[in-house]
């Protein structure tokens, strides 16, 4: 007879999702990208890590691959074509490359990927036009992808991007808000930046294979909102590496953020807390020079001791379960439901 254990399905690996994804989209993305004029096909190969930036291949190996998986597998889940997950994957990865380029420059930071960020390698001017190059060229893909459900893909990303435009420039506004008094950053204004800046672009992954596929709206809605849940997840995931993640995996300074004065979800939390070390950590960062590298290590312990790290770490976890509501809440393929699960899942276990 039969065991009970030897029934079971084995869990879902999402390193194995995210590896089969990245194999089914890249040679259509590498494909897109020497389309381009050869100048900004450099920068835009370096940008997405295939190169370094005299042109030899293999410089950093590229991102996780998260968004496109999301496309690839959105796709899967209302059993639409290939090409349509394929071709929202594209479009994706290529507006997360332009958006990462120009972060890059509008943040200062000269690191990525353990290596040089684009603007650092080329300068700003170029890395600028090399953004430009992998958003124009985005929207081609999606223009030539679905016939008469392109439009409605590009409407989608469009969509998508005026978002991020709006969560990027509140991220960059918040820069020059006061930590305290009226008009501190506040934890709902927050959100909705998070929302905005991170999770449109998540939303937007796992909605448009379903739109070039032809998915009923109320399918591909549940979808994009399970993606801009998972979008304020990763975000609040990412400002607790960029406070205490190993730049070892990060590629980034330990303490970075602080260094920069970034209002962060763990710092804000920490501040809105009425905590000893919240009003401790309120008169280290007042109106004084930025923290060097002391002062930063000496605010990550206040952060964590007021609570602003566990804060940030059930804020991923709240959004993450409203991801999953999202999924159970349509009809989608078992499969594909469960590797979107397992996604979740490794977006949460990016932490220390």
């Amino acid at each position: 007879m039969t065991s009970q254990t030897a029934l079971q399905v084995p869990p879902i690996s999402p390193h194995h999702v995210l590896a089969r994804c990245r194999e089914l989209v890249e040679p259509a993305l590498k494909e897109a990208v020497q389309s381009l004029h050869p100048w900004p096909r450099l920068m835009g190969s370096f940008a997405l890590g295939w190169c370094d930036a005299e042109g030899t291949p293999g410089a950093s190996g590229g991102g996780k691959g998260v968004r496109q998986a999301l496309a690839v597998v959105g796709a899967e889940a209302v059993g639409a074509p290939v090409g349509a997950g394929v071709a929202g994957a594209v479009a994706v990865e290529l507006v997360h490359a332009f958006s990462l380029v120009h972060d890059d420059i509008m943040d200062g930071d000269e690191r990525r990927r353990h290596g040089a960020s684009a603007w650092k390698a080329f300068g700003t001017g170029p890395a600028v036009l090399a953004g430009d190059a992998l958003f124009a060229l985005a929207v081609e893909t999606l223009a030539g992808a679905g016939g008469g459900r392109s439009a409605a893909a590009v409407r989608h990303l469009a969509g998508a991007l005026r978002e991020l435009v709006a969560g990027q420039s509140d991220d960059l506004l918040f820069e020059d808000r006061p930590w305290t008094g009226p008009g501190a950053v506040g934890m709902a204004e927050y959100e909705a930046m998070a929302a905005g800046k991170t999770g449109s672009l998540l939303g937007c992954a796992l909605a448009l294979g379903p739109v070039l596929g032809g998915a009923p709206p109320l399918v591909v809605d549940a979808l994009a909102r399970a993606g801009r849940h998972l979008g304020v997840a990763f975000q609040a995931v990412d400002d607790l590496l960029g406070i205490w993640g190993d730049p070892g995996a990060t590629g980034k300074p330990v303490h970075g953020d602080l260094l920069r004065g970034k209002k962060t979800l763990p710092v804000l939390a920490a501040l809105a807390a009425d905590r000893p070390a919240g009003r401790r950590l309120a008169a280290l960062l007042g109106p004084a020079a930025p923290l060097d590298a002391a002062g930063a290590r000496h605010a990550a312990g206040l952060v964590e001791e007021a609570g602003g790290r566990d804060v940030a770490l059930a804020q991923a976890r709240r959004h993450a379960a409203a991801a999953r509501e999202c999924l159970h809440g349509v009809p989608l393929a078992p499969r594909a439901t469960d590797e979107l699960l397992a996604l979740t899942a490794f977006l949460l276990e990016r932490r220390l």
